[in-house]
């Protein structure tokens, strides 16, 4: 059968079972799931982690492993089901029909393989191609997928080429047979927004031109809105609501996609007037799924006797265009009814400062040619002159691309490096040039930090209670063992654990149980300073709302500084008091939220504002699409470090941005930025993100 003479459904997954199979018992990981994807659309796969998307693809992969097996319904592809093909029939479709793009890149590179040589292989053995019709269908892909210099591309090893360009290589090379159908498995979960976006274009257009059907897995609403005709959302196992983007965004019919609207920061709301509301209680685990609906025990609208009595089927939504829902209830829910007001709290009134920061520089010097250490010395700037301060109760939130200089700055501050030149000031005592095996324990104290990922910052041989007295003991707080163990337990309640977790291990834990055990860490030295670096991005949606609203929280209590450092702006917008933006070393824009969010902007922030995936289809965007990548700091381009991505550049005349780095301008109080166009030019600027009016 050729590719162009079917006309069905793509992809038919119709009540689909899968479990997997332990020494003990079968553990159950997708239940009654259907989906369909017809020839040329988009369907978006969305739901926390552990719901069954990943297993779904594997399902239709027919790559389950050992233990893996489908204990029900069927997975078609064209009409056939692949459950029913031999081996060979299947090697035959796999990488030429249906192809998968992974999250993590580099797992389907070969590190010791130039990148032409991987392309080439795919139509090579699946449709026996020779090798130089193979090296031009390789070339032409490469430049499809937009990466520069296409023939130095094949030509390079995987190591070469940055992240967001291994993951242009992998889409290319999951496009080198035309497949019918390609599965996105969180293709953007490791990448920078701004470069995600730029993927997120590349992959709908592509979509476009091949006319490619897709299954695109992911967490992110927002993302599955910019690229998706159709979608669909799972809980535990389930397929909770399927229908088109518009039907499930706008007009929701199951109480879990409700909640999970209402937990992430939509433009419009405010941690003090209009809080996120975190879905109460925890996800079950596979083996401990309740009776009836899975999602009752979370559920606002639950009742007992009816939610719970037996198996809850899809029903089809009247009146609507394939829109279904697991819900018994959903035709007496008013949907429309506002959501009851979780209190709202009072604005901390920012204190006097707590920690300034004066021309701040941090070099490093690394040779020429690391590997052998020869060569002359090269300098990495990667902090040029850094100047701010931040108050008490105030939230700072630290915003830019990997590779800007954020956590270098972090490391400076926190002592695990020292400044190059300029100072910090923490209640007004220098600190920048002490080392933290030099600093007093009320220093380290009082300067604290929450990690990226939850999962390597606990001793996974130590039981959670012993973790925090052991911090306890460090920061000599209470005068003996009983004291600090009363201090823990107190830690926890701050943290909203349950006091019995002091006696579990970090793999017992969750995710969002884990980032809680860290802040805890974090305060049991009455930390002045919190730096929380990308502290949410590796939760899902929902603990991401109950993690920021308790840092929320205990900052109010504790009247603590909070340095944010993030790249998500959805939720810097919610939560921070004021904005840094930096790019490539330099503080490029500094203000407060409501200016940084509202033009004038400076031309990278107006990027970065337009890079965010926002869930609300009511929101218009101006679309910005930054070109290139990131300059290395090791060799800077020369003037403004922005000007090799700058679309407002040709407004600068005499070249001036190619030969000076601008300098700083006070646009109104406290609204600074780093640009050379005039102020003519940014009054001209139009906001990036616009609500739709109703």
């Amino acid at each position: 059968m050729t590719k162009t003479d079917y006309d069905g459904p793509i992809l038919e997954i119709d009540k689909l079972s899968i479990s997997f199979f332990t020494r003990l018992r079968e553990i159950p990981a997708v239940m009654d799931f259907s989906v369909t994807v017809q020839p040329g659309e988009a369907v978006g796969l969305v739901g926390e982690s552990g719901c069954g998307k990943s297993t779904v693809a594997l399902g239709v992969m027919q790559d389950l492993g050992k233990n893996g097996r489908v204990v029900g319904g069927s997975i078609k592809f064209k009409g056939r089901d692949l459950g029913q093909m031999s081996a060979e029939e299947l090697r035959d479709i796999r990488g030429s029909e249906i192809a998968m793009i992974y999250q993590e890149p580099m797992a389907s590179l070969n590190p010791a393989m130039k990148i032409g040589k991987q392309l080439m292989e795919v139509p090579m053995i699946h449709q026996g191609m020779n090798e130089k019709d193979a090296y031009e269908r390789a070339l032409q892909v490469v430049t499809d997928v937009k990466l520069p210099d296409p023939k130095r591309m094949l030509d390079s090893f995987p190591h070469q080429l940055s992240g967001g360009q291994q993951q242009r290589i992998v889409i290319a090379m999951a496009l080198m047979s035309e497949p019918s159908l390609l599965i996105l498995d969180e293709p953007t979960t490791a990448l920078d927004v701004t470069v995600e976006a730029a993927v997120v274009e590349l992959v709908k257009d592509l979509g476009k031109k091949y006319g490619t059907s897709m299954l695109f897995i992911s967490h992110n609403l927002g993302l599955v809105l910019e690229t998706c005709d159709r979608l669909c959302v799972m809980y535990s196992g389930e397929a909770v609501e399927r229908g088109s983007i518009e039907q499930v965004f706008d007009h929701m019919q199951h109480p879990y996609t409700q909640a999970l609207f209402r937990s992430i920061p939509l433009p419009g709301a405010d941690k003090n007037a209009r809080p996120l509301k975190a879905i109460p209680g925890n996800f079950p685990l596979p083996h401990e799924r309740p009776p009836g609906c899975n999602f009752g025990p979370r559920c606002d609208y639950f009742e007992a006797g009816r939610c719970d009595a037996g198996d809850i089927a899809m029903a089809e939504v009247p009146d609507s265009d394939r829109h279904h829902t697991r819900c018994l209830k959903f035709q007496e829910i008013d949907w429309n009814a506002p959501m009851e007001m979780t209190d709202s709290k009072e604005k901390a009134e920012p204190g006097q400062v707590v920690l300034k920061m004066d021309n701040l520089k941090k070099y490093y010097e690394v040779a020429a040619n690391a590997l052998f250490g020869g060569g002359e010395k090269k300098v990495v700037k990667a902090n040029e002159t850094l100047s701010f301060e931040a108050r008490e109760s105030e939230t700072l939130a630290i915003v830019g691309e990997s590779g800007c200089g954020k956590s270098t700055f972090a490391k400076v501050l926190m002592g695990l490096e020292t400044a190059t030149d300029g100072q910090i000031l923490l209640d007004n005592r220098n600190i920048e040039a002490v080392p933290i095996e030099e600093r007093d324990t009320k220093t380290v104290g009082e300067v604290q930090m929450v990690f990226q990922n939850p999962f390597d910052t606990l001793n996974p041989s130590m039981t959670v209670g012993r973790q925090i007295i052991r911090a306890l003991e460090i920061f000599k707080v209470g005068n003996n063992e009983k004291e600090r163990h009363q201090r823990m337990l107190e830690l926890l309640d701050l943290v909203k654990l349950p006091r019995a977790f002091a006696e579990r291990m970090p793999r017992q834990l969750s995710g969002g149980q884990k980032q809680r055990v860290g802040i805890a860490r974090a305060f049991a030295g009455d930390a002045r300073i919190v730096v929380a670096d990308e502290p949410v991005s590796a939760l899902d949606v929902s603990v991401q709302a109950a993690v920021t609203d308790l840092l929320m929280e205990i900052q109010r209590e504790q009247k603590t500084t909070l340095l944010f450092i993030s790249h998500d702006l959805s939720i810097v917008r919610y939560l921070s008091d004021r904005v840094m933006v930096m790019y490539l070393g330099h503080v490029v824009e500094l203000g407060s939220t409501e200016d940084v969010f509202s033009p004038p902007y400076h031309p990278y922030t107006e990027a970065l504002l337009s890079a965010v995936p926002i869930a609300d289809t009511s929101v218009e965007k101006q679309h910005i699409v930054l070109e290139g990548d990131i300059p290395s700091a090791m060799n800077p381009p020369p003037g403004c470090p922005f000007q090799t991505r700058c679309r407002w550049k040709s407004k600068v005349e005499g070249g001036l941005c190619e030969k000076e780095v601008p300098p700083v301008r006070q646009l109104s109080d406290g609204h600074q930025i780093k640009c050379h166009l005039s102020d003519a030019t940014l009054d001209e600027m139009q906001p990036v993100i616009k609500i739709a009016a109703e």
